[in-house]
């Protein structure tokens, strides 16, 4: 049986538009800086374990799925600068691209969460991510070290006892500092379809101090665990 989770990993991608091609500035090396790396390692293996896995290859530099489409420009969905203050474009994209954009890559993506709420055998949508392990500049907390897992619902996308429970069987897991809504208190995603079904979000520290091979595991035996724990009929995490 599986977990009755959609999940959705927005900023694993790397590669970068062919309609902006030409016109985008960074480097192979600044695209990774500004993206979840490792969110790929990390997440992935949950398509075969969850009832919906949603993901996309376009850059987070480039179109971040995780803002309002109208934010445009500085940190928005079409973004003037990286998160490390990097410029992105040689002439930032006019009107008419920038829509283009938004229907090819951004629009499909967020109807596609949206018709995960209407499938009954889903209870929960996860937001996953990768961060930094201490703040950039442009961010909630710049130069500031991070806990290796922060999980946030906006105190509200999702009902308190769930997060706190999902809390717990993190710590059980990963045997680590797990915070609630700090630094992170959720993003767009979260907070635009929590009115459609419950969601959270789920940050992972990029810190080298634990391999990719490690986080990817004990994600799933939280996540195993918390469905047991919360949705009841669903087999222990440890149960063959």
């Amino acid at each position: 049986m599986k977990l009755p989770l959609l999940i959705s990993v927005p900023h694993g991608g790397m590669n970068v538009p062919p309609e902006v091609s030409d016109i985008c500035t960074l480097s192979k090396e600044d695209i990774v800086a500004d993206s979840d790396e490792g969110a790929a390692a990390i997440y992935s293996n949950l398509e075969q374990h969850c009832e919906a896995y949603l993901t996309s290859d376009i850059a987070r530099a480039l179109i971040d799925l995780n803002r309002p489409p109208d934010d445009i420009g500085g940190d928005g969905v079409i973004k003037s600068h990286t998160c490390w203050n990097v410029p992105i474009y040689r002439n930032f994209p006019d009107d008419a691209l920038i829509q283009s954009l938004l229907a090819r890559y951004y629009f499909p993506y967020h109807e596609k969460l949206s018709a995960g709420a209407g499938n009954n055998a889903i209870k929960l949508g996860i937001d996953c991510h990768t961060m930094s392990a201490s703040g950039p500049p442009i961010g909630p907390d710049p130069g500031q070290p991070r806990p290796l897992v922060c999980i946030s619902n906006a105190d509200g996308t999702c009902p308190q006892e769930w997060i706190t429970a999902l809390a717990g069987c993190f710590t059980s897991a990963f045997k680590d500092r797990v915070t609630i809504n700090t630094p992170f208190r959720g993003g767009y995603i979260t907070r635009s379809h929590a009115a459609e079904m419950p969601w959270l979000q789920i940050e992972i520290s990029r810190t080298g101090t634990y391999p990719n091979e490690f986080k990817r595991d004990c994600v799933l035996e939280g996540l195993q665990r918390f469905c047991h724990t919360v949705f009841k009929e669903f087999l222990p995490w440890n149960a063959s």
